[in-house]
């Protein structure tokens, strides 16, 4: 156990964190040269093409340090993205050290601070890292002056490479066994395993991915998960070297895999406690708790004939994706459908893509909306994360909606742009904070449903790229909440129904009109497109009809004759819309419903 080393990297969005962990690789010769591929922890199309790390992954890389001793160096790769804060907290958990990266071109950005105070929770010892330190724009100087002053870490001990150059290497991986303690825990005690990652193998089930803490597990064991009692028996447990490498057994600090025939990745709950079922641990680890869903839109298929493959597509998506949940729904306007919950917006994102990439489907996503709270007259509290169970206003004593804490790193020149930005958004409670010349740390206390639709693009467009931003949930707070519905020819259309604050309704009835009269097809007679809070109408836009010019064969005589037939015209297109639908088209709901942005 002396010569093994749990460590894990944490970054901002786009600082490096998977090209050093590329060259770690390398440097520990799992990989040849004509076998390598840029990100190569990242196996998910999406994940390469946009950059990101989504599931987070880990492989064992042997090292022989330049006193010649050999290491076993656990590397747990986490998400950076403020969605998958829980899964990132238990990987953490799971290490005794962790690689901070800084870039030295931007400095110490939101996440940056973020990921700090998740690694000093967890007394994690933090070896600073300043990277791409080869760019034309690095300030290594100021990089370090930032590392002192806004997180509080020694400067001195910094470590500086470029992991695209491959310089540098070495030295991490010095710093880490020098630096990074040794795991604590005894074979002999009661088996306490962190389960921190899982995922679906379509011919072996679930893979867990684990740390062991105490005790030790062997293939034919029945192990038991502390939340819900569950045993299975252990049909396989070994190391990650880029592919599994079974071993006869996993020991206490050790980080591997354990396959036990588990169907569905839904049977599993990261963070959950493994022990052994014979000679079970007496308390679980702590931190577990269940991930709970915080944005919610729902799906439907573009046409009907579709649904059975759309119902087959999220049973498969739902054995790789624990945090997706969904339950059936139904529209008026777009039938049978989902109504699904994720973590977050970025979450809704990936799960939407990979549902049309991977398992060829294409539907309609609602408006993203956010769970609010009606307290009734009788004193009942309900719970509502969809328009349609809005309840009866008359019953309404008062509502509420989840807040947040935003905090915002930008350049001093941004802050008027970004402060109106927040303001515009409903944020409340503004504090500042200075922590090096030229650069402001905003906190606001914001309305989610204000954030998850197209916030932080907007403050990247205000601050030209140089904004970063993060949150953190702080609980619900009394908003005053209008249902708004939307009436085509004076019929209400329930998937366009959306709740939101009373100040914005208007606004929102507005852009949502003007769209749809852009999208529907003229009829044969006018049709009213309205935005309504109850009986009363605040927002309107009219979509004119096809006009026959009836009068054309009338030539000479008397005005009256052209009155005629007008009248008659009039009283056809009246009975017209009296018994004519309008036909919304599939692409109207997707213009309205697909992004905030004018």
């Amino acid at each position: 156990m002396s010569n093994i080393r749990n460590f894990s990297i944490i970054a901002h969005i786009d600082h490096g964190k998977s090209t050093l962990a590329d060259r770690l690789i390398q440097y520990a010769g799992l990989v040849s040269d004509r076998q390598f591929r840029d990100q190569i922890l990242d196996t998910m199309d999406i994940e390469r093409e946009r950059g990101i790390t989504i599931k987070s992954n880990s492989v064992a890389l042997p090292y022989t340090s330049k006193a010649g001793e050999e290491f076993v160096l656990n590397l747990i790769d986490t998400p950076g993205h403020v969605d998958f804060s829980y899964e990132v907290s238990r990987s953490l958990s799971s290490c005794e050290g962790a690689l901070l990266l800084v870039d030295a071109a931007q400095g110490v950005e939101a996440q940056t601070v973020s990921n700090v105070y998740m690694a000093m929770e967890h007394d994690l010892i933090i070896i600073p890292v300043i990277n791409k330190i080869d760019l034309p724009s690095a300030d290594v100087e100021r990089t370090k002056e930032q590392i002192e002053t806004e997180l509080g870490l020694d400067s001195e001990s910094c470590i500086l490479c470029s992991a695209k150059e491959g310089i540098g290497i070495e030295e991490v991986l010095e710093g880490i066994v020098e630096r990074i303690p040794r795991p604590n825990g005894k074979e002999e005690n009661p088996l306490t395993a962190l389960l921190f990652d899982a995922y679906y193998d379509s011919f072996r089930g679930v893979i867990i991915s684990c740390r062991l803490f105490d005790g030790r597990v062997r293939t034919g064991d029945i192990i038991r998960f502390m939340s819900n009692d569950a045993t299975y028996k252990v049909e396989e447990v070994g190391v990650f070297r880029l592919r599994r490498e079974p071993k006869d057994e996993l020991c206490a600090g050790e980080v591997g895999y354990i396959i036990s025939g588990i169907k569905t990745v839904s049977d599993t709950s990261i963070g959950d406690t493994i022990t052994l079922d014979v000679h079970p641990a007496l308390v679980p680890l702590p931190g577990f708790k269940e991930v709970k869903p915080v944005v919610f839109s729902s799906l439907y298929p573009i046409s009907s004939d579709d649904y059975p493959s759309i119902v087959e597509a999220l049973e498969k998506y739902k054995l790789n994706d624990a945090a997706l949940v969904y339950q059936k729904d139904s529209s008026t306007a777009l039938g049978q459908g989902f109504r699904c919950g994720f973590l977050g917006l970025l979450h809704l994102e990936i799960v939407q893509k990979r549902l049309e990439t991977e398992y060829d489907q294409s539907f309609i996503m609602t408006v993203p909306s956010v769970q609010y709270q009606f307290t009734l007259q009788d004193g009942t509290t309900v719970t509502v994360d969809n328009p349609q169970y809005y309840p009866d206003p008359g019953s309404i004593k008062s509502t509420a909606e989840p807040f947040i804490k935003a905090n915002i790193l930008i350049p001093e020149r941004y802050m008027g742009a970004v402060m109106k930005l927040c303001i515009d958004r409903r944020g409340v409670n503004s504090r500042f904070n200075y922590p090096t010349p030229g650069r402001i740390e905003i906190f606001f206390d914001m309305p989610l449903a204000e954030v998850i639709v197209d916030f932080y693009d907007e403050l990247k467009t205000v601050t030209h790229g140089y904004g970063s931003f993060d949150y953190e949930m702080i609980g619900y707070r009394e908003s005053n909440l209008v249902k708004l519905d939307i009436l085509v020819n004076g019929e209400p259309v329930d998937a366009l129904s959306i709740i939101v604050h009373a100040d914005r309704a208007r606004e929102w009835g507005v852009r949502m009109c003007d769209r749809l009269k852009d999208e529907i097809p003229r009829h044969q007679f006018k049709i009213a497109v309205q935005g309504a809070i109850g009986g009363k109408i605040i927002s309107r836009s009219t979509i004119s009809p096809f006009r026959k010019d009836v009068t054309a064969k009338c030539y000479g005589g008397d005005v009256t004759r052209k009155r005629k037939l007008l009248e008659k015209q009039k009283k056809g297109k009246k009975r017209m819309k009296m018994v004519g639908s309008v036909m919304i088209p599939q692409n109207a709901f997707v213009a309205v419903l697909k992004s905030n942005k004018d």
